[in-house]
């Protein structure tokens, strides 16, 4: 009976060891993330304001560390709520979860896409406008005809008055032998030469941008290094998966 119980509490200790040891990686390697030289200095900069710079700092956190949770989650926040890029957002977002899948707060994370998601299709498909304010629109078309009509007559009414303020004077008779003494004025040639064309010809189209993925590429990454926004490059770029990219394969820049 006592080596049976030995046994059950050498068996539960050996439990709660294993169950420690599975949540201490965990939270070691977040605190490791958050100790990264880059993500220190992003989270300084977002202290200080300078949202951009964060950004910049916590792109170079996953560089040294591709699979930085917390980097992404701060890259998220900062396209959504500070330098406003809904596209990338959402994909920064959806790498937290997918590098800590039961975290705590991954309901919240997921509130947050929606709305990203939201924010994105504004910029593409136009709101609805609602039936009060189709009516005030119209309300405001018409005051604004009728506003031009006034304003025509006004200045119909002002040339009037102008007229007749300033009237014409009637021509003063020739001496029929001052008349006779003018030469007749010489006639101008009414078939004058055209003139010649001189429209600028047009140059030649200049050629379509594109680029060719490297090892360690992402379509943020590539976004950046081009110039170009990333929910443009994915437009420009119809059929591409952004979580399959191939090195060498050829993306359109737009």
């Amino acid at each position: 009976m006592t080596s049976l119980v030995r046994a059950f509490c050498a068996a539960l200790v050996l439990v709660l060891l294993l169950s420690l040891d599975g949540c201490l990686p965990s939270s070691q390697s977040q605190l490791e993330e958050e100790k990264e030289p880059h993500f220190l200095s992003g989270r300084s900069c977002i202290n200080n304001m300078d949202y951009k710079g964060g950004i910049e700092e916590f792109e170079k956190a996953l560089e040294a560390n591709p699979h930085s949770a917390s980097a992404h989650f701060q890259l998220g926040w900062l396209y959504e709520e500070k330098e406003p890029d809904p596209a990338a957002a959402i994909y920064h977002y959806e790498q937290y979860l997918k590098l800590r899948p039961a975290s705590e707060n991954s309901e919240v994370i997921r509130q947050h896409i929606t709305n990203c998601k939201q924010d994105l299709a504004k910029t593409i498909l136009p709101l609805p406008v609602a039936p009060g304010m189709q009516h005030e629109f119209e309300q405001l078309a018409e005051e604004n005809k009728r506003l031009r009509d006034d304003l025509e007559k006004w200045r119909s009414y002002g040339a009037r008055l102008q007229s007749a303020s300033n009237p014409v004077p009637a021509a003063t008779p020739v001496p029929r032998a001052l008349a006779a003494a003018t030469p007749p004025s010489p006639q101008v040639s009414s078939t004058a030469p055209p003139a010649p064309d001189v429209r600028p010809q047009a140059g030649p189209a200049s050629p379509a941008r594109s680029y060719v993925v490297r090892s360690g590429d992402s379509p943020y990454s590539i976004a950046r290094k081009n110039g170009v926004k990333l929910d443009t490059l994915l437009a420009a770029n119809p059929g591409l998966d952004p979580r399959k990219l191939r090195p060498g394969q050829t993306l359109s820049l737009p």
